[in-house]
Order: C-alpha cells, then sequence, then structure tokens
C-alpha cells in the first residue's frame, strides 16, 4: 500500500532556548510529526528530557508527538508521557521483557503505539507484534546521539520491514531514524519508509521549508 512521506523533525535538533518557536517554524514548513526522542542514560549512553518537557511544549503546536523511548522498562512512564500529550509512542524490543503487555497498554490509552529495533536487532522479531502496532521504527544508527552517519544496512531492513508489513495487510507506518539527509533520503524512501526522521536537516536548513520538501521527495 502507497503511503504518503510524513517528515517527523527530531526535536533533540531543535533551539532548546527557544523550543516553542523552533517548533513552530518546521511545523509551518510542512512537517506533520515532531519525533521526540527521550533518552535515559541507561538503555542508550545519552540523556535527553522527558515528559515534563513534552508537556510545556504541547499547547505551541496541534503536531503529532512521534515520542520515542529509549529507555528500560518503559511500561513504568506511559501513563507520563500519555499525559504529556504524545499521540504515538514508539518502544524498543531490546527495552524490556513485556514489550506485549506494554503496546497493549499504550493502545489501552487511547493512543497509537508502535516497536522499534536496533541496527544489529533481526527484522523477524516484530513479526508477532505486527496485529497491535501502529508503527515500526527502524534505527539507521545506534541509538543514543544525534548527528551520527547513516548505517547502509538500514536499507535492507527497511526492505524487508516493508515487505513484511505489505504481507500482513496491516496499516502499519514504517520510519527511519538516524542520519537521514537530502543525499540519502531518495534510497530511504525507495526502501519502503514513509516516516522521515531528520534533526539538522530540518532545523537547521537555511529554508525548512525547501527541506522538508526535498525530504518527501517533491
Amino acid at each position: 500500500m502507497k503511503k504518503n512521506i510524513i517528515v517527523s523533525p527530531s526535536v533533540l535538533a531543535c533551539d532548546y532556548a527557544y523550543a516553542a518557536d523552533s517548533l513552530k517554524a518546521v511545523v509551518d514548513a510542512g512537517a506533520e510529526y515532531l519525533h521526540l526522542d527521550i533518552m535515559d542514560g541507561a538503555f542508550v549512553p545519552n540523556l535527553s528530557f522527558g515528559p515534563d518537557f513534552i508537556k510545556a511544549l504541547r499547547p505551541h503546536t496541534k503536531a503529532v508527538f512521534d515520542t520515542h523511548l529509549m529507555i528500560n522498562d518503559p511500561l513504568r512512564f506511559i501513563d507520563a508521557f500519555v499525559d504529556a500529550g504524545s499521540d504515538i509512542i514508539t518502544i524498543h524490543v531490546e527495552s524490556c521483557d513485556n514489550v506485549r503487555e506494554t503496546l497493549e497498554y499504550i493502545k489501552s490509552k487511547g493512543i497509537k503505539c508502535g516497536v522499534v529495533i536496533k541496527p544489529k536487532t533481526p527484522v523477524s522479531v516484530l513479526e508477532e507484534y505486527l496485529p497491535i502496532i501502529d508503527m515500526i521504527l527502524i534505527m539507521s544508527v545506534e541509538p543514543g546521539f544525534g548527528g551520527q552517519s547513516f548505517m547502509p544496512i538500514a536499507l535492507d531492513k527497511l526492505r524487508e520491514a516493508r515487505e513484511m508489513i505489505d504481507k500482513s495487510g496491516y496499516d502499519i507506518d514504517l520510519e527511519v531514524d538516524g542520519g537521514v539527509n537530502l543525499k540519502n533520503v531518495a534510497s530511504i524512501i525507495e526502501a519502503g519508509a514513509n516516516v522521515i526522521v531528520a534533526g539538522s536537516a530540518v532545523f537547521r536548513a537555511p529554508d525548512p521549508s525547501a527541506a522538508v520538501k526535498a525530504l518527501k521527495g517533491e
């Protein structure tokens, strides 16, 4: 099933001192989603922000809040991120032993859920969750830091995930995160991704509107 290309700029790359204005600028430029990377310093070797920051941003935009939990045992914090205004919450299959329970709990809160895999995790582990999820996120860098280079192996993973989704018949978005830029986005879309996470390629672009259009392949 052919899907529209959605751009989800990573808030990690925004100007934190003027976060609300930064977000408004990229949404006005055509970004439908905002990607919120939550890092706990344990599951990944870095810290970012938490639900209070998301809650503070929520009144400033109607964009879809695409919340990516890079944290151990995410079930503990689902309520906080739902209450903060998340529209989609994605969790790593590597982050807990109760992935299905966590996904079902997210769905029970009336929002969308998804699963994420690191570059070395096989796509096949996602198949059992297809009846529950709304999104698959393929990491094209090792999670934890922005500004890394795109790992070409992600293209094979995207193709495999797209084929798996299409065969299943479920309406599932396929997202990619890490090192995406205007030079490689065409191959990423060709491989099957329809939700494109990009940080500095949008937030630090001289013309964010042109950058969003280019990332959509327009």
